[in-house]
């Protein structure tokens, strides 16, 4: 269930086993491909069925399906922080430019508040998606907790920033008239992949 892009995807990698990796190519006989709506409309998503399906080839190593989760986890926390910037990037253009009582609202001190509290969720959380991305490549020891720990606090502050950036645009920012609510949704949508927050901090190894 929700394989990210899979409409447009070539081949798909199907962990078998943890040693063990299929590579299943698009079009392959016994292989469906059935699209799901769900509330992020910029990802294609789908379920993948498989019914006596032969793979084009197997890639074999230690703990490889591990290892690839890990890294989609690095970079669903990543899209996050991204997601993060792109809400505060919005809300200070918006609060600079709409006005109220005569003047913008970036002058007001509670609209002020917003914007600053988002960038001080954001920084910290750069920082974790950085050494979580280094430790995939340079910590393998480190690598699975901290690709834990990255998806759920990033997901947890996408969350929090995209609601936050929100209520400064007030009611309009949920609307189609701005790109916002595009980010709301994607924020939810990685969220709940590869685990919840609940759900990786659950799964983390303690240090």
């Amino acid at each position: 269930l929700f394989a990210i892009d899979a409409g447009a995807a070539d081949a798909f990698l199907v962990a078998a086993a943890p040693d063990r990796i299929a590579l299943v190519p698009q079009g392959a006989a016994g292989l469906a491909v059935a699209a799901l709506t769900t509330i992020d409309k910029t990802r294609r998503v789908a379920e993948l069925g498989f019914e006596g399906v032969r793979p084009a080839a197997w890639i074999e190593a230690p703990g490889i399906a591990l290892r690839v989760v890990t890294a989609a986890r690095i970079a669903i926390a990543a899209d996050a922080l991204g997601a993060c910037d792109r809400a505060l990037e919005m809300a200070v253009a918006y609060a600079k430019q709409r006005e109220q009582f005569g003047r913008a609202i970036a002058t007001f001190q509670a609209v002020k508040h917003l914007c600053s509290e988002m960038a001080a969720e954001i920084e910290p959380a750069r920082s974790l998606v950085w050494y979580a991305a280094h430790a995939f490549d340079h910590r393998p020891e480190e690598a699975e907790r901290m690709a834990l720990l990255a998806k759920a606090h990033l997901c947890e502050i996408a969350t929090s920033v995209v609601r936050t950036a929100t209520e400064v645009h007030g009611g309009i920012g949920f609307t189609s008239e701005y790109d916002l609510h595009l980010w709301f949704k994607r924020a939810g949508l990685d969220r709940q992949l590869l685990g919840s927050p609940e759900t990786t901090r659950a799964l983390t190894p303690v240090a």
